[in-house]
C-alpha cells in the first residue's frame, strides 16, 4: 500500500495556513472560483434586475401614453378637417343652388349682357338690312343698308379731335355701315364705338365737341350710289349714348354735294337730317335694350 500523503501543511478551509509552509498554489494566484452574489443589492447582483425591468416598462408604458397621444391628436385633426369640409360643402350647395336673383344681379345681368352683344351678335345683327325713319309729314319711310365695313380702331374711323377722346376714355372699337333712303337721294353712315362700361361712355359723352363738322368718318362702297359719300360730302354730324355705345351718325347727299356748296341762305332738305338722326337711334336702341332677365340664378325655376 502507498503511504498516504500527509495534509499537514496544506492550507484548511475557512482557516490560515499552516504558519512556516508555503501556499503550494502559490502567492498572488487568484482563486478560478467565482464569487456568488451578494445578498446586499450591489451591483452585478441579482437584486439589478428588478430594476432594469422597471426601467424597460416605464419605457414600454410611455411610448404607449405617446402613441395615445398621437392617435388622440390625429383623431382630432380628422374630426376638425371632417367639419369643414361639411360646411364648405352645405356653403357651396347654399350658393349654387337655384334662388331668385337680386335687384343688383339683375341690373349686372343687363349690362353684361348689353356690353358683350358688339361681339356676340352678328354685323348683320347690329345693322339690320332696314331701318325705319319718319319723312315727310311723318310718313314711315325705310332706309336700306349698302355695305358694312370692317372694324377699326376707334381713332382711325372719326375725325382726329372725336378720336383723342375715344382713346383718352378707353374706346376699344369701332363697327361702321352705311344706309341709303328708299330714294337713294340721301346717304348715311353709322358708327358704333365701343366704350368698357357705361360709365366710361357717360365720360367720353361729356368731353365731346358739339361741333355738327366732325363725328364718324364716311364709308363709300365703290359700284354702289354711296360711291360718291366723302369727308366733304358730310353735311351734318350727331352722335347718342347707349349703354356702353357711342352711336355716331352722318348724313349727306348722294349725288356728291358738299357742305360748302350749300349756301347760307339755304338750308338742308328737311327730311335729310331727321332721317339720319332716327337711324342712328333705332341703331342705339336695338343695342341697349334691356334684355329679358332670367327669374332665378339657374333659369327660370328656383
Amino acid at each position: 500500500m502507498k503511504a498516504r500523503r500527509s495534509t499537514t501543511g496544506l492550507p484548511r478551509a475557512g482557516g490560515n495556513a499552516t504558519p512556516g509552509r508555503r501556499n503550494p498554489l502559490g502567492t498572488g494566484r487568484r482563486s478560478r472560483v467565482r464569487d456568488w452574489p451578494s445578498a446586499t443589492g450591489r451591483a452585478g447582483g441579482w437584486s439589478g434586475r428588478p430594476a432594469r425591468n422597471r426601467a424597460q416598462i416605464d419605457e414600454v408604458q410611455q411610448g404607449v401614453r405617446y402613441r395615445r397621444v398621437f392617435v388622440t391628436l390625429v383623431g382630432v385633426i380628422v374630426a376638425l378637417s371632417a367639419v369643414v369640409v361639411l360646411v364648405g360643402t352645405v356653403g357651396l350647395f347654399r350658393e349654387t343652388r337655384s334662388r331668385p336673383l337680386t335687384a343688383e344681379e339683375q341690373n349686372r345681368y343687363k349690362q353684361e349682357e348689353i356690353a358683350r352683344r358688339w361681339q356676340a351678335w352678328p354685323t348683320t345683327g347690329i345693322f339690320p338690312e332696314e331701318l325705319k325713319y319718319l319723312g315727310l309729314d311723318r310718313a314711315q319711310q325705310y332706309a336700306r343698308r349698302v355695305g358694312i365695313a370692317p372694324e377699326a380702331r376707334c381713332r382711325d374711323a372719326v375725325d382726329p379731335a372725336v378720336g383723342a377722346v375715344l382713346t383718352e376714355h378707353g374706346c376699344v372699337s369701332m363697327l361702321r355701315a352705311t344706309y341709303v333712303d328708299q330714294t337713294s337721294t340721301f346717304v348715311f353712315t353709322v358708327g358704333v364705338a365701343v366704350l368698357a362700361d357705361e360709365e366710361a361712355r357717360a365720360s367720353a359723352g361729356g368731353d365731346l365737341t358739339h361741333d355738327d363738322r366732325v363725328g364718324v368718318l364716311p364709308v363709300a362702297f365703290p359700284g354702289t350710289v354711296t360711291e360718291r359719300f366723302g369727308v366733304q360730302q358730310r353735311q351734318r354730324t350727331g352722335w347718342v349714348g347707349a349703354g356702353p355705345y357711342l352711336v355716331f351718325t352722318t348724313g349727306g347727299y348722294a349725288d356728291g354735294r358738299t357742305r360748302a356748296a350749300i349756301r347760307q341762305e339755304e338750308s338742308l332738305h328737311s327730311e335729310l337730317w331727321p332721317a339720319a338722326r332716327s337711324i342712328g337711334n333705332q341703331v342705339a336702341y336695338f343695342l341697349a335694350d334691356p334684355p329679358k332677365v332670367p327669374p332665378c340664378t339657374q333659369g327660370n325655376v328656383c
